[in-house]
């Protein structure tokens, strides 16, 4: 089979693809502006008026939307206000990270109910961290995985393969293919759905976060690990296999430090918190009162406190930060050119007063020129990844549903009667 394609190199989408991403700027718009009308929701998405009107009609008909309301248009029949049903059903939303499980309880207007977490300690066991996170969700629920939980959205580390649900790589782990979801299947009787952080964060902050007046944009988590979720037009950028994004694992340094991953130079050997501390030790030895404990949280937390106090070591490793994280940001940006830059996650919250503008400072002296109307933010999104999974659980519900109530909608073809399929007799 030879697939068309456009004079402008691209496949051309099917019409199930341009109707899923209508129906989800749609559903960001209303998310986001809380009460729009069909007219506000056709300037905020640029969608025709029809496109917008038919992607609402199907989000009544399911019961996700409601009307919140009717006002005097000025002109012709009083226009409704619309909002999310927040009685149409809850979601889950879990972060799987190296040191803890963290469940969420949302209603289906994606406001946090209940939270759950529990310790993870034996990391290269995968039964024993199924089993953690199959008793936070049950403690989170009550026990109450009942009809009216719409689905669970589960992050797991490193590279995941979504449509089959399974781990392929977690490199602190030591796992190699898990099948996570048939394994979460055998004992949680709900809908499952399997991703990584880096794209949870990226949809929490297209949704509810920078993303709501930025389509394109690039979000950089910084911690233990480093990545970059993409998303171009309001659509999150995954790759071919799920992979794009893994920005953390580019060269920064031709045969420079090893990185966990087994190669040299990676970005994550230099602004992952662990390659931080491994330069702060070499500059200041690692006896120094930051590196006392050797947690990563507490060396970060030492750092905040010295940059306050304006000690001389903690200047001279915030100023290695932004260097190297200027360096490491002018490249991607230079490839994607996006309207914003996002940091996100728990080191570059509590290093953003004396990390941003030196690196925003680093960042405009490498960058092309047409990529400095780039912006370099702070993700205000709390605790993205329980959302992020959360809302892809309701994006795969609502499709699901959609395309559910569209076949049995569709008119059956005609059938033949019995005695009319029989062949006339010959004269």
């Amino acid at each position: 089979m030879i697939m068309k394609i456009r004079r402008d190199g691209k496949v051309p989408a099917t019409t199930r693809d341009i109707r899923q991403a209508s129906r989800l700027s749609v559903l960001r718009g209303i998310y986001a502006t809380g009460t729009p009308t069909r007219g506000e929701l056709t300037q905020l998405t640029g969608l025709s008026f029809a496109t917008v009107s038919t992607v609402i009609t199907e989000l009544l008909m399911i019961g996700l939307v409601t009307e919140a309301g009717r006002e005097d248009s000025g002109i012709g029949r009083p226009r409704a206000r619309l909002k999310i049903a927040e009685d149409f059903g809850r979601l889950i939303g879990v972060d799987v990270a190296e040191t803890y499980v963290a469940v969420d309880v949302f209603d289906s207007a994606l406001r946090r109910r209940h939270r759950q977490q529990r310790p993870i300690r034996e990391l290269s066991d995968p039964g024993y961290v199924i089993g953690q996170v199959v008793e936070a969700v049950r403690e989170a629920t009550d026990g109450q995985l009942d009809h009216d939980l719409l689905g669970a959205g589960l992050s797991f580390p490193g590279r995941v393969r979504v449509a089959a649900g399974v781990s392929v790589f977690a490199p602190n782990w030591g796992w190699d293919n898990v099948p996570v979801r048939d394994l979460l299947a055998e004992r949680l009787p709900v809908e499952l759905l399997i991703d990584n952080p880096l794209k949870a964060t990226t949809v929490a902050e297209l949704w509810f976060g920078q993303g709501r007046s930025i389509g394109d944009l690039v979000t950089v988590v910084l911690g233990t690990g480093v990545g970059a979720g993409i998303a171009i037009g309001g659509q999150l950028v995954r790759g071919v296999s799920n992979d794009a994004g893994e920005w953390g694992h580019s060269t920064l340094v031709l045969d420079g430090e090893r990185c966990r991953c087994g190669r040299r130079g990676c970005v994550e050997a230099y602004i992952g918190v662990p390659g931080l501390m491994r330069a702060f030790g070499r500059q200041f030895g690692n006896r120094h009162r930051y590196l006392a404990t050797a947690r990563q949280s507490d060396f970060v937390l030492e750092l905040a406190r010295g940059l306050g106090a304006g000690e001389p070591e903690a200047e001279w490793t915030i100023d290695w930060f932004s260097h190297c994280l200027g360096n490491a940001l002018a490249g991607l940006v230079n490839v994607l050119n996006p309207s914003a830059v996002v940091l996100s996650s728990w080191a570059a919250q509590q290093l953003a007063p004396w990390l941003l503008d030196r690196t925003r400072t680093v960042l405009r002296g490498e960058l092309a020129s047409a990529s400095l109307q780039t912006e370099l933010l702070l993700s205000e999104v709390d605790d993205p990844v329980p959302l992020g999974m959360a809302t892809l659980a309701l994006q795969d519900k609502i499709t699901k549903l959609v395309q559910s109530r569209r076949a049995a909608e569709r008119p059956m073809a005609p059938t033949l009667d019995r005695q009319d399929q029989q062949p006339e007799p010959r004269s």
